[in-house]
């Protein structure tokens, strides 16, 4: 065993001595930064020590003018379509040869820049609440399960009449209409926000139009977006209206400016309204469209009003209507959802 081990470490020695010399290396090597300057590397001159050019030469530098002369020595101007690009403005179809770019693509007509902040609701619907919409109202099916088959709908072509084609079935009787049918809500469909919109009737412009533009002051700055007036279209004489007169403003929010108006309510403002018990548990219009009404009192309670109180008039602050429009198809899943935002029910819920 001994003579095995001399063995060995002779062949090592002998192996490392065979290596040149220039071979060897020591594995403890640290590499530390030059501490020294080298006067060759660097530049001798700065870019800053260049002198500014003439004023002669600053006045006749005019690049429009240089452009003009070069289209006159040409004789033509440059083919725009080579050097600028624009999508085209309608869709003509998948086989046109000109296809306009996505929305996503900043060539795009319909390029919108953004967005360049998240709002903090928008987060928690995204990381809470729309997680536990789809755990609450997941229906779970075990293997083997096979749905009962439907009746059909909508009438099929017996060659009696081309109106019975894809019409709807009669009613049961009893019955107005058909109930609609309620899909599964799965991670495609969960119910969220579309656009809110705000909408003020201002009934002191029909003698005063002053009223109207405070109204219109307040709405787009509360809601952050360009207020639309909206015309009368008839003429009743109990309330002295007459057709074609300015009487109501509204804005359509939608996108970050939405989630920003929607904490607003929930946080600022309708804590602040004294005996508020909530949103009515009747309201909705059965498609997942909930709506409530604000007093000009409560309005003034926006912070965008409350800072600048002294511009508005207190007596012009009109009453607004909210209607929240969401992608659920009943109002029960607008309530669950507008419920996790912070919005509260009260009294006996019509679904």
């Amino acid at each position: 065993m001994a003579l095995r081990d001399l063995s060995l470490q002779s062949a090592r020695s002998l192996r490392k001595s065979s290596f040149p010399r220039s071979f060897r290396f020591r594995y403890n090597v640290s590499r530390n930064a030059s501490t020294t300057t080298h006067d060759q590397d660097l530049e001798p001159s700065s870019s800053l020590s260049i002198p500014a050019p003439s004023s002669d030469l600053v006045k006749d530098f005019d690049p429009a003018e240089r452009a003009r002369k070069r289209r006159a020595e040409l004789g033509r101007e440059l083919p725009p379509s080579r050097y600028r690009f624009r999508s085209p403005k309608y869709y003509r179809g998948p086989l046109h040869p000109h296809q306009p770019p996505p929305p996503s693509d900043p060539t795009s007509r319909q390029f919108i820049p953004g967005p360049f902040s998240l709002p903090r609701l928008e987060q928690t619907y995204h990381s809470t609440i729309a997680p536990d919409l789809m755990t609450l109202a997941y229906t779970h099916f075990p293997p083997g399960y096979r749905a009962p088959p439907k009746a059909p709908r909508l009438r099929s072509w017996d060659e009696t009449s081309p109106y019975h084609k894809n019409r709807p079935l009669r009613a049961p009787r009893g019955h107005t209409v058909l109930p609609l049918l309620r899909p599964p809500i799965t991670w495609q469909n969960v119910p969220r926000l579309e656009r809110v919109t705000v909408h003020a009737m201002v009934r002191e412009a029909l003698e005063d139009k002053s009223h109207l533009h405070v109204a219109r002051m307040v709405l787009q700055a509360i809601t952050n977006v360009r207020v639309t007036t909206h015309r009368a279209k008839g003429s009743v004489v109990g309330w002295g209206l007459r057709e074609g007169r300015q009487v109501s403003v509204s804005a359509e929010v939608n996108g970050g400016d939405m989630w920003d108006f929607v904490g607003k309510c929930v946080d600022m403002v309708l804590p602040r309204i004294k005996d508020w018990q909530g949103v009515k548990g009747s309201s909705g219009d059965s498609s997942g469209n909930i709506a409530w009404g604000l007093g000009p009192a409560d309005v003034a309670l926006f912070p965008e009003v409350e800072v600048n109180y002294n511009m508005y008039p207190p007596k012009m602050i009109p009453g607004l209507h909210v209607i929240l429009h969401t992608t659920a198809t009943n109002d029960r899943e607008a309530r669950l959802l507008l419920s996790a935002t912070g919005i509260p029910f009260y009294g006996k819920q019509v679904n």
